[in-house]
């Protein structure tokens, strides 16, 4: 789904979430950053708070990704609002050097 969006234009992906305390410690991070690695677009993953007296304990940590694969902001567990510039001409750069998504079928991710 990732890749079929950034081949229509997409140049920032948001992913509203909520991963547990056991798959949020284990993969939250990973995902995201592999995805925007694969993909070459900032990622956003978007969290809901931690809270513990809750019916469903998140994980929390919103994050955004950049092209490259690192996470450049990222919350705690708590409740927060996280800001990022966001420099699409970075993006652009990354996709000429490492041209990923210049050497595959778009055909197949993309039905018409």
């Amino acid at each position: 789904m990732i890749r079929s969006l950034v081949l229509e234009g997409a140049q920032i992906v948001f992913v509203p979430a909520a991963f547990n305390m056991t798959t949020g410690p284990a993969h939250w991070e990973t995902l995201f950053k592999a995805r925007a690695l694969d993909n070459q677009v900032y990622m956003a993953g978007i969290s809901p708070a931690r809270t513990a007296d809750g019916v469903y304990t998140a994980y929390g940590h919103s994050l955004i990704t950049n092209p490259w694969g690192q996470v450049i902001r990222e919350a705690n567990e708590e409740q927060e609002i996280i800001y990022e510039d966001i420099d699409l001409d970075y993006e652009n750069k990354v996709r000429e050097e490492l041209p990923l998504l210049k050497h595959m079928k778009p055909e197949i991710y993309i039905n018409k």
